[in-house]
């Protein structure tokens, strides 16, 4: 297929693609369509970047058929208030020239709004499942009509802690109905949902899981602390080509502190997202990074999940993500739409087993980069690195080995106590009691 106008798609469709200067689908786009459009229920893998969400609207919006029922009939699931926000811009986008009503629902603002716009009627869904499942407990959404259920992000959703709310949500809809999954990642969690819940789903699958994209250049720096980590990543913030960049860290804690320090020297450059952010604030945050207002923004990975954010020079991680399969879904938001990227990586101390895992997953090692002179090798540790210093101390000390005079000793125990409920010492332990009753009656006897 050449372009979307071999997808023989309806007018109002195929017009709003060309409003929005689509000609031309992507590889995930061309393999997902005949297979949704079969009916079939379809799980979907594909990198970051590939179209994932146009993957699976296009043939959505291509069968989507009018009915006079004020409930939707299709649902959208994805992880974050942000991921609804953005996938509702592409479903309204793409209905521009449809009788199509839409409507994103999320928590964190007043239910009491959503339910009057339910009760108004809508035609598609995209909410969280938290929302959407307190939304149909209080019998206000309905869900018996829908038809095409879609849950964007799956891995995300279950990495989330998200399962009962989603097998919830399921007990609510009618068995027959198409079910579109699509994911980053194949994990082990989204294998036995497929397993329980759906009936054989057809894959669709750009690249294995896991894959990097070829076209992003990794680089790592092994760095002894967190403040050295600060002062490498002061220095190459200042290189002119770091014109938009993503950082990641583990979570809100350390992403407060990162911010904190940079906007030392950096405060108009960079903008700040987690969930302890208001919604308002989050979204403002996106805006200006996207408008390129700001240069850089310090994320963690639930935040970014999903969000397409074009143009993205550079991914700095701050810290490894503890599961391998995020590492690659970082990376992706450079080396977008067939463009090259470059994914910065620094490894601390407690980085290394985390690192060792991304680098089997990819099947290749990450090129090492040596710290420039410029920047300072730092000797302060944090408290907790203190901490996790101290701990690793003890752990060594436990495995050290021992003088002979200690080795005999321990020998000596791990006889006696390791030897179980033996007769003996039933026995000893038996007579230990006589001695002492016999001690305390002699004591009684003197006292009387």
């Amino acid at each position: 297929m050449s372009g979307f106008s071999d997808f023989n798609l309806t007018a109002g469709l195929q017009n709003a693609l060309n409003d929005l200067g689509f000609s031309t689908p992507t590889p995930i786009q061309k393999e997902a369509f005949s297979v949704i459009c079969s009916g079939r229920d379809v799980m979907g893998i594909a990198q970051t970047g590939t179209g994932k969400t146009l993957a699976y609207l296009i043939p959505v919006l291509k069968m989507y058929q009018f009915t006079r029922s004020l409930n939707p009939k299709i649902l959208i699931l994805v992880p974050t208030r942000e991921l609804v926000v953005q996938v509702l811009g592409e479903v309204e986008k793409l209905t521009k020239y449809m009788s199509i009503k839409s409507l994103g629902i999320f928590g964190g603002v007043n239910i009491n709004t959503q339910k009057t716009a339910i009760y108004e009627g809508v035609d598609i869904v995209v909410g969280t499942p938290g929302r959407v499942m307190d939304l149909a407990l209080d019998g206000v959404l309905r869900l018996d009509e829908v038809n095409k259920l879609i849950i964007d992000e799956f891995d995300e959703l279950l990495n989330l802690g998200f399962k009962p709310q989603l097998t919830s949500i399921f007990s609510m809809m009618k068995r027959k109905r198409q079910n579109i999954l699509f994911s980053a990642t194949m994990t082990d969690d989204v294998d036995d949902m497929l397993e329980d819940y759906f009936d054989y789903p057809e894959e669709v699958s750009l690249a294995p899981s896991g894959t990097p994209i070829e076209l992003i250049t990794q680089l790592v720096y092994d760095l002894p602390n967190f403040n050295t980590k600060l002062n490498l990543l002061k220095y190459l913030l200042q290189k002119e080509e770091f014109e938009r960049y993503l950082i990641f860290v583990n979570n809100k804690r350390m992403a407060d502190l990162v911010y904190d320090k940079l906007a030392e020297d950096f405060e108009a450059e960079i903008e700040i997202i987690h969930s302890n952010k208001t919604q308002n604030y989050r979204l403002n945050a996106i805006r200006a990074f996207q408008e390129s207002e700001v240069k850089g923004l310090i994320t963690t990975d639930v935040m970014a999940r999903g969000l397409d954010i074009s143009n993205i020079s550079q991914v700095i991680n701050f810290e490894f993500p503890e599961q391998p399969e995020t590492y690659i879904h970082r990376i992706g938001r450079t080396g977008r739409a067939g463009m090259g990227g470059t994914a910065i990586s620094f490894c601390g101390p407690k980085d290394q087993n985390a690192r060792l895992d991304v680098e089997i997953l990819m099947n290749r090692e990450i090129e090492v980069c040596e710290i420039p002179e410029d920047v300072q090798i730092s000797k302060v540790l944090n408290a907790w690195e203190k901490e996790q210093k101290f701990k690793k101390e003890i752990s060594r000390a436990a495995k050290k080995p021992k003088g002979e005079a200690f080795q005999e000793k321990a020998a000596k125990n791990k006889k006696v106590n390791l030897g179980g409920p033996s007769k003996t010492k039933k026995k000893t332990h038996g007579s230990v009691n006589r001695n002492l009753l016999k001690t305390q009656a002699q004591k009684k006897k003197k006292k009387s």
